[in-house]
């Protein structure tokens, strides 16, 4: 399992109503290679983005991050890309389901001021406590994940969660 509790990052600051689309445009949808795939992250968005993410980086988002289709291939994206959460004001339901079940902290902050921050500083999200830092001192609090939710994350997603729980237990002899 991979250690998630503390993700430290550079934030990418993206505005409201970024749908999946914008993650992932649906022209690039046969691309299976994940090193293609992150390629074209955030592309309909910031067409610069796959060269300047790094590994770690967290994406701040305005309300309503990842509506339009239900096409997993947009966290997808964005997990090839290297991003390790993404942060926002809200989520479309589709999409912070398909990021918890793919291992993608998707963290809600309701009174997140995303213009308030500047691109490119330095975060850390803090699951286990509930807090989101910036680098010029403000925080903002949210509800943790419940341990159920943290595992699969951990697990980096509910398949491997699943496949790891199946695999620990042993058959009753009879």
């Amino acid at each position: 399992m991979k250690e998630v509790e503390l993700i430290q990052g550079r934030v990418f600051i993206f505005g409201d109503n970024i749908d999946t689309d914008q993650i992932y445009p649906g022209r690039y949808l046969e691309l299976t290679e994940p090193e293609e795939v992150a390629l074209h992250a955030m592309e309909g968005a910031d067409p610069d983005f796959p060269s300047k993410v790094q590994p770690g980086d967290i994406i701040v988002g305005g309300k309503n991050f990842g509506c339009g289709s239900s096409r997993e291939h947009a966290v997808i994206t964005l997990l090839a890309s290297g991003v390790r959460a993404v942060v926002a004001k809200s989520f479309a339901r589709i999409f912070y389901r398909n990021a918890i079940n793919r291992g993608l902290p998707a963290v809600e902050i309701p009174d997140l001021e995303p213009n308030s921050i500047s691109q490119g500083s330095i975060a850390t999200l803090d699951l286990k406590n509930g807090t989101f830092s910036l680098s010029h001192g403000k925080v903002y609090k949210f509800i943790p994940f419940p341990d159920n939710i943290m595992a699969i994350i951990k697990a980096s997603g509910i398949m491997p969660f699943y496949k790891a729980k199946a695999t620990s237990q042993t058959p009753e002899k009879t």
